[in-house]
């Protein structure tokens, strides 16, 4: 499967159906998603080639107990509802044959709501670019008005953006690899996250080494991997959420190692608020990986 099926694989696994407000939201996102269309001003379609995705904008209305009916056409699942429920989503409306967010949907102070609908709108139009060729999340809406709300609430979860607004296309997009990063962790992608920064450090520590590997010396090359390995540990705990325990002493150490892979122990130390010798930054590093690793 694509990189991009397997974050909806998880998304689906992990998130429940539990909290029917959440539901609503995250069906509202699917609703604004560019394959989500009005047919004949009384049906509402959406359509996908991911039964992973038809499976959940099912699960999604039945636990709003509202009715529709699924078909395949090829590839193409094709799942149909009566436009008239959408009274059911009460920031959502339909004009001129077209859905639209309501602009009060920005004013909504629970975050776990916007979070499910930024998750339902990726879901429902989302793609993410395999990590190891290039760094491109897109998600397609509807329409501009579609597009300004979620781009808006993305903005607000400091997850920046840009977007594509021509006359048939309409799409927010990233290709900055920290910001595809948190905005995984925020629809709850959490394996994902992993799976994306073990990637994403390879990458940049490869691209540091082939820039600098015509004049540097093979020590060098191994202060490199070993900063691989501690920056791999130190984003471990920044993603679930051990980092905020650890000592005063390893956080600011752990700080400077993602501030400056590249540096030696020695320069590492004397960075330090109050610097230290090389055996004194190597045994906090070694402290943070074992840390990271349960030991």
């Amino acid at each position: 499967m694509s990189f991009s099926s397997d974050i909806k694989q998880e998304l689906n696994k992990t998130n429940s159906l539990a909290n029917k407000e959440n539901v609503k939201f995250e069906l509202m996102g699917y609703c604004i998603s560019g394959n989500t269309d009005i047919i004949k001003g009384k049906n509402i379609r959406f359509s996908t080639e991911s039964d992973y995705n038809i499976n959940r904008f099912s699960k999604l209305l039945s636990n709003l107990e509202i009715n529709h009916n699924i078909d395949v056409n090829g590839k193409t699942f094709n799942i149909v509802t009566k436009a008239f429920d959408i009274h059911k989503l009460e920031y959502l409306e339909i004009k001129e044959n077209e859905i639209y967010a309501k602009e009060k949907i920005k004013e909504i102070k629970d975050d776990d709501k916007k979070r499910a609908f930024i998750r339902g709108s990726f879901l429902g139009a989302g793609s993410i670019n395999n990590p190891e060729n290039s760094y491109h999340l897109e998600i397609v809406l509807s329409n501009e008005n579609n597009l300004k709300v979620l781009q808006e609430i993305l903005n607000e979860f400091d997850i920046h953006s840009k977007e594509l607004a021509t006359k048939n296309r309409y799409s927010v997009y990233i290709k900055e690899g920290e910001e595809i990063s948190k905005l995984l962790a925020l629809i709850g992608a959490n394996k994902a996250v992993m799976q994306f920064e073990d990637i994403r450090i390879q990458k940049e520590m490869r691209g540091k080494v082939n820039r600098i590997v015509n004049c540097e010396t093979a020590n060098l090359n191994k202060t490199i991997n070993a900063a691989i390995e501690q920056i791999a540990a130190i984003k471990k705990l920044q993603t679930d959420g051990r980092f905020n325990k650890l000592d005063d002493n390893l956080k600011e150490v752990a700080i400077l190692r993602l501030e400056n892979p590249d540096i030696s122990l020695v320069e590492l130390g004397k960075l330090l608020k109050e610097p230290v010798g090389k055996s004194g930054v190597n045994y906090r590093l070694k402290k943070i990986m074992e840390i990271a690793n349960g030991k």
